[in-house]
């Protein structure tokens, strides 16, 4: 929950415009201006303070504990013109709400966190469990100086200032590891632990048990995924209790699923308690891996529990990305995102120009030219085989004519695909000549590069017979100059001349035009392949020079 604080009609106002935005998340707090930070600092993850900041610093100077519990503080002025990250930056997530308050409200969001003033992802905001000596770690990679990573899981990681020797060290593993004054060590997800009880275990012997095996085996606690059982179990006290005591999921399976599993150690017990010959191996191996510790019981007399803990290996990450049709406000959060966590980027060269600003130092770019779409999704899908963290990036949205296909194809299960989705050309193009989608619609590319022309004039035909708005991609190149007009024949068959015809170039870019003829009038010469056609249906208007497509039928007698 994020607590709202405000003394003035102005901060009240702008608290006012938050809580609305988020009614889920926050809460707003009144009363006496230090009485309202004290209970709000208790009983909140985060704060925003609609006050002077050294106000607020005197106000919670006496309420820090310690970094790693104390809620995250921002700090907006009287003006609504700054978005200050007072306190919790990392730790509390004062950076993001920072950000996310001045994108709702308009103010600069002020961070002054030093990693994320130069770009380097803070160790301890990579959603890892981390350990050992953080600050000087992040100050030598701060400061350039050598610092070795030594990735034993694999896990993808974003880009980060690193090298194969240092000084300093980051070490990412699930092994128990004595570290060095000058190392990290990061904890991957990677283990699963299976677990077996007989009605009515105590939570204390399931987890002495699974604590023990993990010590035993020289693994860490803190790189346990998920507790895993058989359905039967999924209310079993112990189990449950042991699960929220280690802070993982309780992820359970059926009998049938569990016995199919080829285990090294099946028991006819649990086969006639739940239908199974094994809960504790099976339950961890069901998704793969390594088995590390075999079944093993609890020491009670009689045993009550039984664990197995298996290593799943890490996987390679693509994140296939939209990057809207160009204007950087039309790039999404989630776009943005994506692009800091890759430490691999592959696009076409004129977008990575367009988003390499974003990129955290140290992100390897493989860019190419245009026609290399294939080879840029083999490339892709090669580095995150490799065990990369990569963004595959695509003008618009990645699925709509560009790198999410190719990529998909490519792709198999033995990485993780995250799919980025972005502001479409059509949908660019739709806002800016007014709301020509109001109805059903279709977008068809008029290139015959990788689509037999037969395939392309049949769909245009059937989006004219069915009386559809027809939005044209790639609608005329120097080499393929007579398809637009084809096109646009076959829909003069089933439209009257005057149906409104929106055209748009470069849609969000600086150099953007946009204008509304007819289907009679359109000159197909004024066409190129950095243009978006958007052709009417029989119900669609030019009202004030703007071109609408009503969203039923019944107005068009009252139109005409």
């Amino acid at each position: 929950m994020i607590g709202l604080i405000s003394a003035t009609a102005a901060g009240a106002a702008a608290r006012d415009r938050l809580a609305a935005a988020w009614p889920d998340r926050t809460r707003a707090y009144d009363g006496p201006v230090g009485d309202a930070v004290r209970r709000a600092f208790a009983e909140c993850e985060q704060l925003v303070c609609f006050l002077a900041t050294g106000a607020v610093v005197r106000l919670i100077a006496p309420l820090l504990g310690d970094k790693t519990s104390d809620p995250g503080v921002v700090c907006v002025d009287e003006g609504g013109r700054f978005a200050v990250s007072l306190v919790g930056g990392h730790g509390g997530g004062a950076n993001e709400l920072a950000r996310e308050v001045g994108d709702l409200l308009g103010a600069e969001a002020v961070v002054t966190t030093a990693t994320d003033a130069v770009g380097v992802p803070g160790l301890d905001t990579l959603g890892l469990p981390v350990e050992g000596a953080v600050a000087a770690v992040s100050r030598a990679l701060l400061d350039g100086e050598p610092v070795a990573l030594h990735n034993e899981s694999g896990l993808p990681l974003p880009a980060l200032p690193v090298a194969s020797e240092g000084t300093y060290g980051i070490r990412v593993t699930d092994r128990l590891v004595e570290l060095g004054e000058r190392e990290v060590v990061l904890r991957p997800p990677t283990l699963v632990v299976g677990v077996g009880a007989s009605r009515g275990a105590p939570a204390e012997e399931v987890l002495e048990l699974i604590e023990g095996a993990l010590r035993e085996a020289g693994l860490s606690p803190r790189s346990v995924a998920e507790l895993a059982t058989v359905d039967a179990k999924a209310e079993e006290p112990g189990i449950v209790a042991a699960a929220a005591r280690l802070g993982v999921p309780l992820v359970t399976h059926s009998a049938e699923e569990l016995a199919a599993v080829e285990v090294p150690n099946p028991s006819d017990a649990p086969l006639a308690a739940v239908g199974t010959p094994s809960v504790a191996e099976a339950a961890a191996l069901i998704g793969g891996g390594e088995l590390l510790v075999p079944k093993r019981k609890s020491a009670a007399r009689p045993a009550m529990a039984t664990c197995a803990v298996v290593r799943r290996p890490a996987r390679g990450r693509l994140a296939v990305v939209g990057l809207g049709p160009g204007a950087r406000d039309l790039l999404t959060p989630r776009a943005k995102a994506e692009l800091q966590r890759a430490s691999v980027l592959v696009g076409l060269d004129q977008y990575v120009d367009q988003i390499r600003d974003l990129l955290r130092p140290g992100t390897r770019v493989l860019e190419s030219g245009l026609g290399a779409e294939e080879e840029r999704a083999r490339t892709a899908v090669a580095e995150a085989r490799k065990g990369q963290a990569v963004a595959l990036i695509g003008s618009g949205d990645a699925g709509v004519y560009a790198m999410a296909s190719p990529a998909l194809a490519e792709a198999s299960d033995d990485i993780d695909v995250v799919g980025v989705p972005g502001v479409t050309a059509a949908l660019a193009a739709a806002a800016i000549l007014g709301a020509p989608l109001g109805h059903d619609h279709v977008s068809i590319s008029l290139s015959d590069l990788h689509t037999p022309w037969e395939v392309i004039e049949r769909r245009v035909r059937a989006a004219a017979e069915a009386d559809i708005v027809v939005t044209f991609y790639n609608p005329r190149s120097r080499g393929r100059d007579w398809q637009l007009p084809k096109a646009l024949a076959i829909l003069a068959e089933h439209r009257e001349p005057t149906t409104p015809v929106g055209v748009v170039r470069n849609a969000s870019r600086p150099d953007e035009s946009g204008r509304l003829t007819t289907l009679a009038a359109l000159d197909p010469a004024t066409v190129d392949m950095m243009t978006v056609v958007t052709v009417g249906n029989t119900a669609t208007r030019d009202i004030a020079g703007r071109m609408v497509t009503p969203r039923g039928y019944r107005w068009q007698e009252g139109a005409e």
